[in-house]
């Protein structure tokens, strides 16, 4: 029983490594809006045999930070026979999701994006594995030949856009899509980032320097000989290129247009727009015609009524309307009917006394 048990408690890490080796190399992290451009800069020379090129690449601390790049650096391969497949950023519908670099057997999808020095949107051309030996392409790769014996040049065509785009998919992205050996490769089983490479992506972004938001898209440190060795003389810094990257002021305002919820509103305000003039009109139309139609005698009747108590002059003005009427109307009688018919009258009453 202790023999079974020895071999199960193995075999049971063997498929937690694969579950967690499927699962690590897409991070919950979605930002509303992308990366900076991918900087220039020159790579620095291999620091000696069994060390892969990782290129940099922009990750994302959080809505004060923002952006930082994680510089480029040569890393010793975890195991003889891997190969690094790099990080990259994808449109996810409402924001640009991050994937996970990883080590395996074969490169992987990254996007599309062209990393450079053997990385050029699709596969890997900087060197490759033979008889457990990495073999580096001079052709791509800064090796010193005096220190490395193990190497090849071979020219690599690159028919691909040449572009400093950071991330795949959404407005102005680069369009690629995985193929079927790309999507086989995922399959795969892949070990993530080394601690070296951890130690060095939090370097960067406690290094203030590193944010897009401080250097403007041109960080100072682009790339190391090493992970960590953001000190070091044979750092290579970026070339200023473009227009300077500018983070957005109000990330919370940026956020909306990708985020649906923030459509409804808008949409929303809209319709109170739309019915607004038309209410607007039917007020100009309506109240011109019913006021006058029906409820002008409405009006006028409790018009009289509450008018009688602030305009005193109205109610001390009716009382002489009809005093004034009255005189009206006895003049009237006195000039036409009023002589006529007393004396008519009179006549009458003398006939038959």
């Amino acid at each position: 029983m202790r023999i079974i048990r020895s071999i199960r408690s193995p075999l049971f890490a063997l498929v937690l490594l694969a579950m967690s080796a499927a699962t690590y190399a897409q991070i919950s992290i979605s930002v509303s809006f992308a990366p900076p451009e991918l900087p220039v800069y020159e790579q620095p020379l291999c620091p000696g045999d069994g060390y892969l090129w990782t290129p940099g690449y922009w990750a994302y601390a959080d809505n004060d930070y923002g952006y930082y790049w994680v510089p480029g650096t040569w890393v010793m391969a975890p195991e003889p026979g891997l190969l690094w497949t790099p990080a990259y950023w994808g449109w996810g519908g409402n924001g640009f999701v991050y994937y996970e670099g990883y080590w395996g057997q074969q490169v992987g999808f990254y996007g599309g994006i062209s990393y450079g020095y053997g990385y050029f949107g699709e596969g890997f051309q900087g060197g490759r594995w033979q008889n457990g030996q990495f073999y580096y392409n001079r052709s791509v790769s800064n090796v010193n030949v005096t220190n490395i014996r193990n190497v090849y040049n071979t020219t690599v065509i690159n028919n691909t856009t040449i572009n400093r785009v950071s991330y795949n998919g959404g407005a102005g992205g680069i369009t690629a899509r995985p193929t079927s050996q790309q999507l086989s490769a995922a399959q795969e089983r892949h070990i993530p980032p080394v601690a070296a490479q951890t130690q060095h992506a939090q370097a960067a972004r406690s290094n203030p320097e590193q944010r897009a938001s401080v250097n403007h898209g041109t960080p100072a440190v682009a790339a190391t000989p090493k992970p960590g060795a953001f000190s070091d003389g044979a750092v290579a810094h970026a070339k200023p290129t473009g227009t300077p990257y500018n983070a957005p002021v109000n990330r919370a305002a940026v956020q909306p247009p990708a985020n649906t919820p923030a459509v409804r509103p808008e949409n929303n305000a809209a319709r109170s727009d739309q019915p607004a003039p038309k209410n607007q009109i039917e007020s100009n139309h309506a109240p011109a015609a019913q006021p006058n139609n029906r409820p002008e005698p409405n009006r006028n009747e409790p018009a009289q009524r509450p008018a009688t108590p602030p305009p005193s002059g109205r109610s001390q003005s009716e009382p002489k309307t009809p005093s004034e009427p009255r005189p009206e109307a006895q003049q009237p009688q006195h000039e036409k009917p009023a002589p006529s018919k007393p004396e008519e009258e009179k006549s009458e009453e003398e006939k038959p006394k």
